[in-house]
């Protein structure tokens, strides 16, 4: 009577789970594939950070489309070596979406997740080394505007960082310093 009937296939954000492991590598692995590497350093990065003290299990999110995870974010704890001691940041990536989906948007709903997820933990400030046209529309910025260094300062543009909203109004800004990153990062 009314011909075919649509199926309406919706993307789902949620927190990875540990049945998503290899699902997850998956799609690291073709994401970030290169003719010259059996397997994408991103695939080990995030397997290490698993497994140590930077790993926040709510800000490792992906992005599931009919029954499939299709995309990756994941937030990991970094910290601000400032004078009177430390701040608690956070660092994006990598983060992934399967080749059949790119370009979709499932990449921007899986970060904006990740960066919501963050927001409602109190988390206050996130660095990301990217393109700047893209991580522009989250609201990143230089990070040099914030007077944060790391080993990728000197990379200029995609060297970028983003304060999230205070869970109370009466929260300073995140202090200026260097953002030192747990060991797995030193090995990408």
């Amino acid at each position: 009577m009314f011909g075919k009937v649509a199926r309406v296939t919706t993307l789902r954000l949620r927190p990875e789970d540990p049945a998503d492991e290899a699902p997850v590598a998956r799609v690291l692995a073709a994401a970030f594939a290169r003719p010259d590497v059996a397997a994408p350093p991103e695939v080990g990065l995030v397997e290490e950070l698993r497994h140590s003290a930077a790993w926040i299990p709510e800000l490792a999110m992906v992005a599931e489309y009919g029954g499939e995870v299709v995309g990756f974010a994941l937030l990991s704890r970094v910290r601000v070596r400032t004078d009177g001691g430390g701040w608690p940041a956070l660092v994006l990536g990598p983060v992934a979406v399967a080749p059949h989906r790119q370009r979709v948007g499932h990449g921007a709903a899986v970060v904006q997740a990740a960066l919501d997820a963050a927001t409602e933990l109190g988390e206050r400030l996130v660095v990301v080394l990217g393109d700047p046209a893209y991580y522009r529309r989250f609201g990143f910025g230089p990070a040099d505007r914030l007077g944060l260094t790391s080993p990728w300062s000197g990379l200029g543009e995609p060297w970028q960082a983003l304060v999230l909203p205070p869970s109370t109004g009466e929260e300073p800004p995140p202090p200026a310093g260097e953002v030192v990153f747990p060991p797995p990062w030193s090995r990408v």
